[in-house]
């Protein structure tokens, strides 16, 4: 397999709940471990590696708990590893939100849960960290078999790794020279760079991907097929741009661009506009953090209309609105037979209760009574679903599913869970 698309990858390694230096190096280089995950992720990182260096368990699950909030707030790929000891370790990283959980080949029983790993959560979930040839060469086989990517420490004779292997690697090292960084990301196989330089917390991504590109290293990035100039224009050089969000399809604004903000948004991954009101360019969430990342640029029939899917952050709408088009005009967009539209209604109609008490609401008294009540309530409608589930009649299933949704829907407003966690979280599985 040959990595036409380079990648930057940095690595935040974890100790004591802080970002530190190296592995050999416990050096402070954050005390914000989120917050040097979101730099990364907002100024041009590719993925993100997390290592564990914890010494204890309870450290571990402090690790644990930093990858899912890194998870939660970082718009690219994640893969971690360290103190992987067994396939609970495997687990727990990837409910996490990780794409991927390394396992350190210099362990002994490394293969065996290697092995296991990759029967329990598929292949393409497990990668492996090696550091020197000679267990790729004695478990190349099982490798090849049993993970989707390579995770190099430190320096190797490249050539030598690929003439062995085909499968895409990631190279971690600790040089801070350009040039054998350069000969690194020219190696056919090699996938993505991280290590030292990469990870520097005011890391500048696009100007070291701008020198890659002088170097005839394709990095990773969006391209466009077509040039601005073969667009449709309008008088003023632009071209209108309909924003929609690329999971739920909704329709999140209109805004136009010229030539100069096409050509940014498309070297940046962020959305980009010309404002006809200042006469000038604006990168959407500048000033508010609610950026709009770009997962797909399409042009209509007649080239004179822009579709953009986009990841966004926050509300969409300088009013707070999570669309700007929230006014009514005429009937209803609101579908009774789309999933998602009932149970966020209900699950709101819930929170309005727990923020404005209504006398007399059965939701309120549950409320009133507590978690214990609530949870109770809970396991009582599962107990039913299960008794419902053994009679013939598919109409009590149904009858039992709603109250424990209900109910779960309760909880789930009391714990502060909204369903786009639940919903990211099924996704991330």
């Amino acid at each position: 397999m040959t990595a036409s698309y380079k990648r930057l990858i940095p690595c935040i390694l974890i100790a004591g709940g802080k970002a530190v230096t190296w592995f050999d190096d416990k050096t402070l280089i954050a005390e914000d471990v989120i917050g040097l995950a979101k730099y990364y992720s907002d100024h041009g990182a590719d993925e993100l590696i997390v290592f564990d260096l914890s010494d204890s368990d309870e450290e571990h699950e402090e690790a644990i708990d930093l990858m899912k909030r890194i998870n939660r707030i970082i718009r690219i790929p994640m893969i971690a590893g360290g103190n992987v000891k067994r396939q609970e370790d495997v687990k727990k990283i990837l409910y996490a939100g990780a794409k991927r959980a390394i396992i350190n080949f210099s362990r002994q029983d490394s293969p065996k849960l290697m092995e296991d790993a990759a029967k329990r959560f598929g292949k393409e979930k497990i990668a492996v960290s090696l550091q020197d040839f000679d267990a790729l060469f004695k478990h190349q086989h099982l490798i090849e078999e049993c993970c989707g990517e390579i995770v190099f420490m430190h320096r190797l004779d490249l050539d030598s790794v690929m003439n062995v292997t085909d499968i895409p690697c990631v190279i971690v090292t600790d040089t801070q020279e350009e040039k054998e960084l350069f000969k690194i990301l020219k190696s056919p196989g090699v996938k993505g760079l991280s290590g030292r330089y990469i990870s520097r917390p005011d890391m500048d991504f696009h100007a070291f991907k701008e020198k890659c590109s002088e170097q005839n290293i394709k990095m990773t990035s969006f391209e466009s097929i077509m040039e601005f100039s073969q667009f449709k224009t309008n008088e003023q050089e632009l071209i209108p741009v309909i924003v929609q969000h690329y999971k739920t399809q909704e329709v999140l604004m209109l805004a136009y661009m010229n030539e100069e903000a096409f050509n940014q948004t498309i070297k940046t991954g962020r959305m980009t506009y010309y404002s006809r009101s200042r006469q000038s360019l604006w990168v959407k969430g500048e000033t508010s953090g609610h950026f709009q990342y770009v997962k797909s640029l399409t042009i209509d029939c007649d080239l004179d209309t822009l579709l953009a899917k986009v990841d966004q952050v926050g509300a969409a709408c300088h009013t707070g609105n999570p669309t700007c088009f929230f006014q009514p005009l005429a009937g209803t967009d609101y579908d009774e037979n789309n999933p998602l539209k009932i149970f966020e209604s209900v699950y709101n109609t819930i929170l309005d209760r727990k923020e404005n008490p209504k006398e007399g609401s059965y939701t309120n008294y549950l409320f009133d009574k507590g978690i214990d009540k609530i949870l109770k309530k809970v396991g009582e409608e599962a107990t039913e679903v299960v008794i419902a589930a053994k009679n013939p009649n598919p109409e009590e299933v149904k009858y039992e599913l709603s109250d424990f949704l209900y109910h779960a829907m309760v909880l789930m407003v009391e714990k502060g869970i909204s369903w786009e966690d639940i919903i990211r979280e099924l996704a991330d599985r």
